[in-house]
């Protein structure tokens, strides 16, 4: 797909007028509700379709499509960084009222870095194809590790502080509270961080060990740039939205981790096999319409197996509970 700077220059313009409005919108500190969460969610996923719909009547049905197969994969692995942000969240004890403000900036400075991947990305693979190896490799590595992982079954996740954040705190100091939406203040004569820095930088730069994963993965479905860059944007800023109105449902998504397993290890193959291509050697290529259909399927047997089996759980936990009680009663009688 041939994009002009024009259009860069435009798309880039547009986001950042879609980000200033939703900044605008929120701009108040306040405790999100699901309504609100649920309105913007839709909202941004509309727009990542008329987007999508934008590209098929101008470029047509491949990068439309590929669009659509990469939109709906960075999606799946952004839902992933959300258990993250909850525990980012509780460890730095952020008020509910400014926890939106933390995810807009902390999703921008995500944006930001992933950009900068991307164009790293896309010059490494214009140069030399034998990469494409190298990240089915791992994404087949990473789709391995994480089923090990969700076996593991680790309830009590933590989360420490990058190296980075850690030597900017003892450079400049953090503040003993949250000072409103403030980001420095005067403090004993020095001007220190507040918290609220503290746990944007820390949402924006977490995020960038999910890139690892899911920047090889997207260029598994389409190594153009333009598309890489606008499917991870449509998907990052949707984030914020989707904490709220998900948060609670995260834990039920017990299944989450082997599905994202799947759709990473079936587009590491998918890369391999475009390596192979490459080299020369007859070896069938896996469509975009398959891999959207692939991906659509797992997340949609992921979604409902998980939804069952923490049924079956809770159900479990509760019949438990019950009996532990039966005793007690005839005790008490």
């Amino acid at each position: 797909m041939d994009v002009s700077v024009t259009l860069w220059v435009l798309t880039i313009v547009g986001l950042a007028a879609l980000i200033a409005v939703d900044f605008f919108i929120g701009r108040k500190p306040h405790d999100v509700s699901i309504k609100e969460a649920g309105i913007w969610t839709v909202v941004w996923i509309v727009l990542a379709g008329l987007f999508g719909l934008g590209l098929m009547i101008f470029a047509g049905g491949q990068p439309a499509g590929e669009f659509f197969a990469g939109f709906i994969t960075e999606k799946s692995l952004s839902v992933d960084n959300l258990f993250v942000f909850v525990l980012i969240m509780a460890k730095f004890a952020v008020p509910s009222q400014y926890q939106q403000r933390v995810l807009l900036i902390g999703v921008l400075i995500a944006l930001v870095l992933r950009a900068i991947f991307i164009a790293a990305g896309a010059a490494i693979l214009a140069s030399f194809s034998w990469v494409f190896y190298l990240f089915g490799a791992f994404l087949i590595w990473t789709a391995w590790k994480l089923i090990q992982e969700a076996r593991a079954d680790e309830d009590d996740e933590d989360w420490e502080e990058n190296k980075l954040l850690k030597a900017a705190e003892r450079r400049f100091g953090v503040a003993d509270r949250y000072h409103g939406t403030k980001l420095w203040i005067q403090q004993n004569g020095k001007r220190v961080m507040t918290p609220m820095l503290v746990v944007m930088l820390a949402i924006g730069t977490t995020d960038v060990l999910f890139a690892l994963d899911s920047i090889p993965a997207i260029f598994g479905l389409t190594q153009d740039p333009y598309i890489v860059f606008t499917a991870n944007a449509f998907a990052l800023m949707g984030l914020r939205q989707l904490y709220f109105l998900i948060g609670g449902l995260l834990r039920k998504l017990v299944h989450l981790s082997y599905g994202l397993s799947i759709i990473l290890g079936f587009i590491g193959v998918k890369l391999v096999l475009h390596a192979l291509h490459e080299s020369g050697v007859h070896v069938p290529e896996i469509s975009i319409p398959v891999s959207l259909g692939v991906i659509c399927a797992v997340l949609i047997v992921t979604t409902i197996t998980s939804l069952r089996a923490s049924k079956k759980q809770a159900a479990a936990e509760a019949a438990q509970s019950g009996s532990e009680g039966a005793p007690k009663d005839s005790v008490d009688v």
